[in-house]
């Protein structure tokens, strides 16, 4: 959806003597797409590991055209972002990423592809210090938790993550709308939705793709199947 737009941004981006550095899913799932010959460099896979030795090379004046790792690092060790560098006005939401994969193998969905199959989460001293930091800039709107799957981990959720969220929320009086995503099966969790309320969640988006069973069979989204898909969305 984003490849010819990228292409343009990168020409004008060339137009001006700019050196690009390119990343993220896209380029991760398919550089080959591109003119490698217009970026300078490209960083693919996850940045924990591999951002600091691009940086560093960067900085010597050695840097590589590619840097690569199939890698899927804990993401406790992600820094918490520089908001302060961001003009707060232009934006309608701000993103908090909690966790990154998914146990689920939807056939069409390449989360898998890029962050694995088992769900690593921040810990909740991470995130409640980045809520701080948005708090502290004076941002008093909505937060998107940008998880593919937010409760991926349900257990991790429930006693630990959900509960401190609970507590700074009350604390700060409620200052932020929260909203992410999540699988269906979200809705047999009497408990976990609750606790999502109660923490300042009010929209969560649900994939239901489709509500024929065969064609939910045939492309592997077994959470959606054997369901009264509209019940569980009621819910």
């Amino acid at each position: 959806v984003q490849q010819e737009s990228v292409k343009e941004v990168i020409a004008r981006c060339g137009e001006l003597h700019a050196k690009i550095v390119a990343g993220g899913p896209l380029f991760t799932t398919g550089y080959e797409q591109f003119n490698l010959g217009d970026v300078d460099h490209l960083v693919l896979g996850e940045a924990e590991d591999i951002l600091p030795l691009f940086l560093e090379d960067l900085q010597k004046g050695c840097a590589q055209h590619i840097y690569e790792s199939s890698e899927h690092p804990e993401i406790t060790k992600t820094p918490v972002p520089l908001w302060e560098l961001v003009d707060m006005g232009k934006y309608a939401s701000m993103n908090v990423q909690y966790s990154r994969g998914c146990p689920f193998n939807c056939e069409f969905c390449d989360i898998v592809i890029l962050d694995g199959h088992r769900p690593r989460t921040k810990d909740k001293s991470q995130l409640i210090a980045e809520f701080e930091v948005l708090y502290g800039q004076g941002w008093r709107s909505s937060i998107f938790i940008v998880d593919d799957n937010f409760i991926g981990n349900k257990r991790k959720l429930k006693e630990e993550t959900l509960p401190a969220m609970v507590e700074w929320s009350q604390k700060r009086k409620y200052p932020f709308r929260f909203f992410t995503e999540a699988s269906i099966n979200l809705a047999d969790d009497e408990e976990l939705m609750q606790l999502m309320t109660k923490a300042g969640f009010d929209t969560v988006f649900v994939g239901i793709e489709t509500t024929n069973e065969e064609s939910l069979v045939e492309c592997s989204k077994v959470q959606n199947v054997n369901r009264d898909l509209v019940a569980s969305v009621k819910k």
